[in-house]
């Protein structure tokens, strides 16, 4: 029951999201729109080669929070934050979903499961907090550069509200919230087979506490994350550039900044269909970028996720398509 309720919120929500999308594109205008992302050409081509940048540096991220005992090669993170991010993007009902498989892959391919888990909690952890501090950035400059102060009160509450609940994570995970799950599903199941989930629930709480232990390393993992942010506003230079906007790197981390933070506040909306619309024609109109070129640049950044996030997720089944078969395969010879 509370499953179904669940598919109709989601159903609802991305409902709503795309009737927010058709009615932004029709008071843009269709045809100004669509000239847009047709001058831009090719942009769009140079914003998804350029992606890769933020996810070579958001691997660094991932790394450095591994003890070098355990520290597996920026290679092999690399493609599995593609894959995880790719995953996260375009399967709207895995918002998270691209965190948890990163986390599988990273235990495939020789990482000890606690070691895997407890780096991708902690760097999903430190990736809102620096996230928010970015947004704080973000604000400070749009403050700055337009003297328009219409946003300053929504977002610090939504910053507040993220610190908050990113305080009571952390503080949950350093209690021991993941011994504490396994006892509950070990009552609820009340069979000697899940006995050990307590064990593998107290090793992860500990893992946890261990990879917050390494201060170097996290704030080495803020850092690289918040230089990755920083890098990120370049698509949307290059998307302003493409547009003939005549941009300025302080306007697209602006852009970049307030309309990232709209997005990740609307992620429960599939796809952030309409709602990331929303942040770049507000803030777009702040910096006083026309309608049609804001709304073109989320669209090339839609292009840009299907253009990196399309291989990624090919990529993906093939490795675990090779894994099923190899497994197959011995037990056969068995």
């Amino acid at each position: 029951m509370k499953t179904t309720k669940i598919k109709v919120i989601i159903y609802l929500l991305g409902f709503g999201g795309a009737a927010l999308f058709t009615i932004l594109l029709v008071r843009q205008g269709v045809m100004s729109v669509g000239s847009a992302v047709a001058t831009a050409g090719w942009a769009i081509a140079g914003i998804a080669a350029f992606h890769f940048v933020p996810i070579l540096l958001d691997t660094l991220a991932w790394r450095v929070l591994f003890p070098k005992a355990v520290r597996p090669g920026w290679q092999s993170l690399f493609w599995m934050r593609w894959i995880g991010e790719s995953i996260s993007n375009l399967i709207p009902s895995a918002a998270v979903g691209g965190d948890i498989v990163r986390a599988r892959l990273a235990t495939i391919s020789g990482t000890p499961m606690a070691a895997a888990a407890a780096s991708v909690i902690v760097d999903v952890t430190l990736g809102v907090v620096t996230q928010i501090f970015f947004t704080l950035l973000g604000l400070v400059l749009l403050v700055e550069a337009t003297g328009r102060t219409s946003l300053v009160g929504p977002t610090l509450i939504g910053a507040l509200l993220g610190i908050a609940a990113i305080a009571g994570f952390y503080i949950a995970q350093r209690l021991g919230m993941f011994r504490f799950v396994s006892v509950i599903i070990a009552r609820l199941v009340k069979s000697p087979e899940w006995s050990s989930l307590v064990q593998r629930g107290e090793t992860l709480d500990h893992t946890v506490s261990e990879f917050y232990g390494r201060r170097r390393g996290v704030l080495a993992c803020c850092a690289w994350t918040m230089v990755s942010l920083v890098a990120s506003s370049g698509e949307i230079f290059i998307a302003l550039h493409a547009l003939g906007a005549r941009p300025t790197f302080l306007n697209a981390l602006i852009l970049q900044s307030m309309a990232m933070t709209v997005k990740s506040a609307a992620f429960a909306v599939p796809g952030q269909l309409g709602v990331q619309e929303s942040g770049y024609l507000v803030v777009g109109n702040l910096l006083g970028i026309p309608g049609e070129t804001a709304f073109a640049i989320s669209l090339l950044a839609r292009f840009r996720d299907l253009i990196v996030g399309i291989p990624g997720l090919v990529l993906w089944q093939l490795i675990e398509g090779r894994r099923l078969l190899r497994a197959e395969s011995i037990a056969s010879v068995r």
